[in-house]
């Protein structure tokens, strides 16, 4: 008897069943190769989010960010259920499940575009969905996969969405327990369709109004120099739009955008004016567009290692940082719903002192501010050519006051070129403080706060700053 094989049949020669065809099933591919699809599938997966987020969509908002991750997970899962029913014996149709699942939440992230409150309020939903989610698919994965990939890349996998899912229900928990149980120093204040946040302390003027620098909040000010300042005329320091207690913006915001909502605030809270403005780093631009737009209401002006507006052009090493920050900062916002930042900030040295210290961990951990920190800094281009528009400030007082320790290449000049927006400026140079040094650490805030009452000074008395 003589036989001649096929994928499909079987032709068998002889004298009883002369050409006759058995029809046999096509032969599985082996076991082994399941192995190959999980870890393939989800490597795909993986490589599939992190192209679109940092590729295509990279420093996009938000809803983009996650959207486009999630679909880009569903591929994965998506392939795992079709290669396996296809080219394997032991199909693992449960994965559509997840695949379908993520597939829609990311459109529906895409479609839907929820703003900041939204995102805050699925912060409650998705953690606990996840963890479901994760349980139903290690359960799964044991009654239908044998294949050592399930310990080595479906188990580490389940167990992370589990740790993502409770990280994301304590940064939720923690966000609403710190509004709830920490006592608002301030009051919120109506600018037109959303509220700022304002804490103003001292008495006399001119009032001093402080403006923090990109990712930062109100709060750091509390540390060293709103008290110090405080104690000789009355200092006002208060939340941009979805920093802080402040509510969120409707849409990105330039620094006009900043400097009419300051404006608004300053009127509508029956602070008068004219102003000091202290501006530290990028608050530095902020303040330089409200004095273009509102020259009247500002007696003088402190810049606290600010950004200058030729960053772009006149530093060589921003372009390429802004670049890659430009794309980083689109992905702190998600990072911090998982709790990443509140984890890492537990950590984290910083001089303030407690209970501001504190504080300011808990603020600068939470998904909205990293969120308005991306929104920020997309707009940074546009806010310092706003900047430029301030071409000088008659002979009002202006303090210059520089980090220089780890300052970057061209960052000198450009300070000392800020000093020419008045007649009566001064310049001083700290060779020990870094950028952050000059509002955290206590030596360097010492310094910024006497810059700052020496321009209260100069405007009370009408004498020009002393070169000292």
């Amino acid at each position: 008897m003589n036989y001649s094989t096929s994928s499909r049949s079987i032709t068998v020669i002889d004298s009883k069943h002369r050409g006759h065809e058995i029809d046999v099933p096509a032969r599985p591919i082996r076991n082994g190769r399941i192995g190959l699809f999980v870890g393939g599938s989800i490597f795909s997966g993986l490589v599939g989010a992190l192209v679109l987020v940092v590729g295509p969509f990279g420093g996009a908002q938000e809803h983009v960010i996650m959207g486009t991750a999630l679909l880009g997970w569903a591929l994965g899962w998506g392939l795992l259920a079709v290669l396996s029913v296809r080219w394997s014996d032991q199909p693992q149709r449960w994965a559509a499940v997840p695949a379908v699942l993520m597939a829609l939440a990311g459109v529906s992230l895409l479609l839907f575009k929820p703003d900041a409150n939204a995102m805050n309020l699925l912060g409650w939903i998705w953690p606990w969905a996840l963890i479901a989610l994760a349980v139903w698919m290690t359960v799964q994965a044991r009654r239908n996969l044998r294949s050592i990939a399930r310990r080595l890349v479906l188990y580490p996998l389940f167990v992370g969405l589990v740790v993502a899912g409770v990280g994301g229900s304590y940064e939720t928990i923690q966000e609403q327990v710190h509004r709830s149980t920490t006592a608002m120093p301030g009051h919120l204040v109506d600018v037109g369709g959303h509220r700022l946040y304002m804490h103003c302390t001292g008495s006399g003027s001119p009032t001093v109004v402080l403006v923090s620098g990109l990712a930062e909040a109100s709060t750091y000010w509390g540390g060293w120099i709103a008290p110090a300042v405080a104690q000789n005329t009355t200092v006002c320091a208060y939340d941009r739009a979805g920093q802080g207690w402040s509510d969120p913006p409707a849409s990105p915001q330039d620094g006009v955008a900043v400097a009419t909502d300051l404006r608004t605030l300053l009127d509508h809270a029956q602070i008068p004016g004219p102003y000091v403005l202290v501006g530290h780093s990028t608050g530095g631009a902020y303040v330089r567009v409200f004095a273009a737009h509102y020259p009247d209401l500002v007696a003088g002006m402190v810049l606290l290692d600010s950004q200058p507006n030729e960053a772009l052009t006149g530093l060589p090493d921003f372009p390429s940082q802004y670049s890659a920050i430009r794309r980083a900062s689109a992905l702190f916002s998600s990072l911090a719903r998982l709790g990443v930042f509140r984890l890492v900030n537990q950590f984290a040295a910083d001089p303030l002192p407690v209970p501001t210290r504190d504080e300011e961990r808990a603020v600068v951990s939470t998904a909205n501010l990293n969120r308005i920190q991306r929104d920020e800094f997309a707009e940074l281009p546009m806010t310092l050519k706003e900047a430029a528009a301030l071409t000088t400030l008659g002979d009002r007082p202006l303090i210059v006051v520089t980090a220089a320790r780890g300052a970057q290449a061209g960052w000198l000049p450009l300070q000392d070129k800020m000093t020419g927006l008045s007649s009566n400026s001064v310049h001083r140079v700290l060779p020990d403080t870094d950028h952050p040094g000059v509002i955290h650490d206590g030596v360097g805030a010492a310094q910024a706060s006497q810059a700052i009452l020496d321009v209260v000074a100069s405007v009370r008395s009408g004498a020009s700053l002393t070169k000292s």
